[in-house]
């Protein structure tokens, strides 16, 4: 299985008084880590994206330990748990080589903005989440 991995530099303004990154930050993190993970198959033209979009159906987060502000950018790593039928449901650690900060899990669904219900994962969607789903 393949891991897709997003080195996101931080900023000043994601650390709290403490100097730790503000937790909700940790969803926005995971959310752009994602979002770049699935370019390579979104269409290119506006109209069909709507049609093949995803929307969070859930969100957990699990912390580990604080992150605290630093120059060094940080690893957001994505895996696909599972993908059928309209859901799929994504894994995320947010790390560095030797330390887990958090761990989300996040439930998406297949969606079609234009019609406003669920759709099924396209040929093109598996085959593309099968590199990164889990055996």
């Amino acid at each position: 299985m393949e891991q897709y991995t997003y080195r996101l530099p931080l900023r000043w303004a994601d650390a709290d008084a403490y100097g730790h990154v503000n937790n909700v930050l940790f969803l926005r993190y995971a959310e752009e880590a994602r979002t770049r993970m699935f370019q390579e198959i979104l269409p290119a033209d506006e109209a069909s994206r709507r049609q093949c979009a995803f929307v969070v159906r859930r969100s957990t987060v699990d912390y580990h330990a604080p992150l605290l502000y630093r120059e060094d950018p940080v690893h957001v790593q994505v895996r696909v748990i599972r993908g059928r039928g309209a859901v799929l449901e994504l894994g995320c650690e947010i790390r560095d080589a030797d330390q887990l900060y958090v761990e989300v899990t996040t439930t998406m669904a297949a969606y079609n903005l234009d019609t406003g219900s669920l759709r099924r994962l396209s040929e093109i969607e598996r085959q593309f989440i099968a590199r990164y789903t889990e055996s």
